[in-house]
């Protein structure tokens, strides 16, 4: 059976994982934080194994216009809840309701529950209340200018959970928002890769993921392995492609922080990754980086200093960095921060800014491109 999926992600990433999609070999047509394309059970699989940018696969059910409750009600019933849900399922309904008449989303919720209820009741011929008892199916109601999406969440909780992040600093980076950061930049893994300012360690981990060609979700669950009608097989045979698949090459990657704690933080989650014989950590201030390496490409999630005393330190910061780097000919650098006086700290207009949420902080990716040299043999 083909189903309407569709991927969810952060604001300002929907080409990333649309690009991602099509590489491996899907249609797609993207909409504000959702990227749609079809595919049966395998896809489901293969999907959620493979996507590094989004935050979740979703089946979408059911589409269609509503304007009042009982619209909602009929339209939700007729869809054709036996084939997803069987009888002693659990689905908990989410909602959300954004520009549209039908404005109360504990009321969307209480309606699109009581119509699933209704249908599951006749289809399964019960009487009583049913009991969901079993395996969990993650529906959510979601309402845009009026037009109803009801979904399935094939994912469980959020692909940014890799599984491997078993500490965390201050203010981490989500793995999904630090692998996008690195789809970004088009880093190609015979290219050093420099994380200046690496925290616990997650750009450097995930560009070492990238390197490898390790598929994100290897170890871990998905909400799709407790559906009736997904066979484990389908799980199996997708992993068992993805391990075929990953490649075993040299990568030039360093994390570097300024605190050592950091370090030995982000060493227990790359270690924890399986990647950790793949990074030079070591403890070291911006200000002090040199390289002979060429063509490589930095990327820092800098302190954002929304404090007025941090924000002296992060400029005082970024000052630095335009000193360091500026040498730096055929290097690509990109610094995400909400500060938007970044550029005057740095020293330098960037080539392009580009504008991501890293949560629901507004932050600017400033890119600044390099002029690699060919052969790479030769020296800054």
């Amino acid at each position: 059976m083909t189903y309407q999926l569709y991927a969810t992600m952060a604001s300002g990433i929907e080409s990333i994982t649309a690009k991602e999609l099509q590489d491996l070999g899907y249609e797609t047509r993207s909409d504000n934080g959702r990227v749609y394309f079809e595919g049966d059970v395998a896809d489901i699989a293969k999907t959620n194994l493979w996507l590094r940018s989004a935050d979740r696969v979703k089946i979408a059910i059911g589409q269609f216009e509503a304007k009042t409750f009982d619209d909602l009600f009929e339209q939700v019933k007729a869809l054709p809840w036996d084939k997803f849900l069987p009888l002693d399922a659990a689905f908990p309904v989410a909602g959300r309701s954004v520009r549209s008449t039908l404005h109360s989303e504990p009321d969307v919720q209480a309606i699109t529950k009581k119509a699933i209820v209704d249908k599951l009741s006749t289809v399964y011929h019960r009487r009583t209340r049913l009991a969901e008892t079993g395996a969990t199916y993650p529906l959510e109601v979601s309402i845009l200018k009026d037009v109803v999406t009801i979904s399935l969440d094939t994912t469980g909780p959020s692909l940014f959970k890799r599984g491997y992040r078993l500490e965390k600093g201050e203010a981490p980076l989500k793995e999904n928002f630090a692998a996008s950061l690195i789809l970004l930049s088009r880093w190609q893994p015979d290219m050093p890769f420099v994380d200046p300012t690496t925290g616990s360690g997650t750009i450097a981990i995930e560009a070492a993921l990238i390197g490898h060609n390790i598929a994100p979700g290897m170890y871990r669950k998905f909400a799709f392995e407790d559906f009736d009608w997904i066979d484990a097989s389908v799980l199996e045979n997708a992993k068992a492609e993805a391990k075929a698949a990953e490649k075993d090459q040299p990568l030039e990657i360093f994390g570097y922080d300024i605190d050592q704690n950091m370090i030995d933080i982000a060493k227990l989650n790359a270690n924890e990754a399986g990647v950790l014989h793949d990074i030079q950590f070591k403890q070291l201030a911006v200000k002090d980086f040199k390289t002979d390496l060429t063509n490589g490409v930095i990327i820092a999630n800098p302190p954002y200093g929304k404090r007025l005393s941090d924000q002296t330190q992060a400029r005082a910061l970024y000052k630095e960095m335009g000193d360091t780097y500026r040498s730096l000919k055929t290097w690509s650098k990109y610094i995400l921060t909400s500060d938007l006086q970044f550029q005057e700290s740095f020293g330098q207009r960037a080539t392009k800014r580009r504008k991501l949420y890293n949560g629901r902080i507004q932050t600017d990716l400033f890119q600044y491109w390099g002029r690699p040299v060919w052969p790479r043999a030769e020296k800054e």
